[in-house]
């Protein structure tokens, strides 16, 4: 049985905040790029799957492209979480040198009951969508024939059983060889970036747990406002005379009520998810390096064990040269893709809090208008006598 969502209206994920004056500044700067783009590739109508085992819910991966490699212009298919995480695991086999853009947690997120919830689901669907376009966007990602599998195979389940692949098997015997040698020392620039990733997970860690406790704190603010106004309405029941003037009070609470709401919503489905999507990010980066660090150590390895034999070798060995190649491919690889995650984290972040400032105000401006509209209703009454 499948149950359609309300929320399965394709909807605009570019970015995560608001499409206000302050971020349709910024569009311009999406979009120079589109007309050299092959491939497009969306997600969005979640359904709910309801079977005798378990409740699932599936998304409509629609790509559109121009590639040679791919039989047809257009594809739809339904894929599920699982799917999306096999996905992953493939990219990390068969693409180790490079960064693999992060899921979303499996898991609920805090606060979230109901992982079948409009709210849950419509989140994670922006963030699957994301994941893709991220993936799409990466010059030697979206070419892995693992991703056109994805995109285009009816049924996953024939490829899924297919057993690891020959690269992870080799990056296994690479964690084995090296698995008694400690690495010498990173160089500087990767040195830096493994402290400059400790540091920004940190910083981010700190605005996340933050972030929560504002939104904690303003949805129990909204307890009290709504509790607040209704004694207005009620005083102004017992007193005539002042009946307008405090129904009009209670109707400027109610609407700083539904603009608290707005905005802690806002907070919630759009400024924590980049959040969190960029402390995974961190991670995956910080895997990246280790896997080069494993690289080095086993060159390293290599090295140490040529010079220890005493006969004189008139060239380094073959294995010690590819394992050399290895190395700077994996220094390239990465360098650049800390490049591109630059780029990628400086438009996200100006996005995001272009979008929180233009929320914010919004917020007091729905406010302040609010009390500005009871203010004639306490001048020029005539006096009592």
């Amino acid at each position: 049985q499948d149950l359609s969502l309300p929320n399965g209206t394709p909807v605009d994920t570019s970015s995560p905040a608001s499409s206000s004056s302050l971020l349709n500044r910024l569009q311009l700067d999406d979009d120079l790029d589109v007309e050299t783009r092959d491939l497009f590739v969306t997600v969005d109508d979640p359904k709910k799957h309801v079977c005798t085992m378990e409740t699932y819910i599936t998304y409509r991966v629609t790509t559109k492209t121009t590639r040679a490699e791919f039989d047809l212009p257009e594809y739809s298919v339904r894929r599920r979480y699982q799917d999306f995480d096999w996905l992953r695991n493939k990219l990390e086999e068969s693409q180790p040198t490079h960064l693999i853009p992060p899921l979303p947690e499996k898991f609920v997120v805090k606060g979230v009951v109901d992982r079948f919830s409009e709210e849950f689901v419509e989140t994670r669907r922006k963030a699957l969508d994301k994941f893709l376009k991220r993936i799409t966007d990466h010059p030697v990602l979206s070419f892995n024939e693992h991703f056109n599998v994805f995109l285009t195979a009816k049924d996953l389940n024939a490829y899924k059983k297919q057993g690891m692949a020959l690269l992870s098997k080799m990056w296994e015997y690479v964690k084995y060889v090296t698995g008694g040698y400690k690495l010498r020392s990173r160089p500087l620039e990767f040195a830096a970036i493994g402290d400059y990733l400790d540091t920004f997970s940190l910083k981010l860690g700190t605005i996340d747990r933050i972030a929560q406790r504002i939104i904690k704190e303003q949805l129990e603010y909204l307890v009290e406002l709504r509790e607040y106004g209704p004694v207005y309405s009620t005083w102004g029941g017992l007193e005539v005379e002042l009946s307008e003037p405090l129904e009009g009070v209670s109707a400027c609470i109610g609407n700083c009520c539904t603009a608290l709401e707005e905005l802690s919503e806002d907070m919630t489905e759009d400024f924590l998810p980049v959040l969190r999507e960029y402390i995974l990010y961190a991670e995956s980066m910080k895997n990246v390096l280790k896997k080069r660090d494993q690289v080095q150590a086993e060159y390293e390895a290599k090295l140490e064990a040529v010079a220890l034999k005493r006969e004189d070798r008139p060239k380094v060995p073959t294995d010690v040269e590819k394992c050399q190649d290895r190395v700077e491919c994996f220094n390239a690889d990465l360098k650049a893709d800390m490049e591109r995650w630059q780029n990628n984290k400086r438009q996200d972040f100006r996005q995001l809090l272009m979008g929180m400032a233009d929320k914010n105000i919004q917020y007091y401006e729905k406010c302040l208008t609010a009390w500005e509209s009871i203010i004639p209703l306490l001048q020029d009454k005539p006096e009592t006598k």
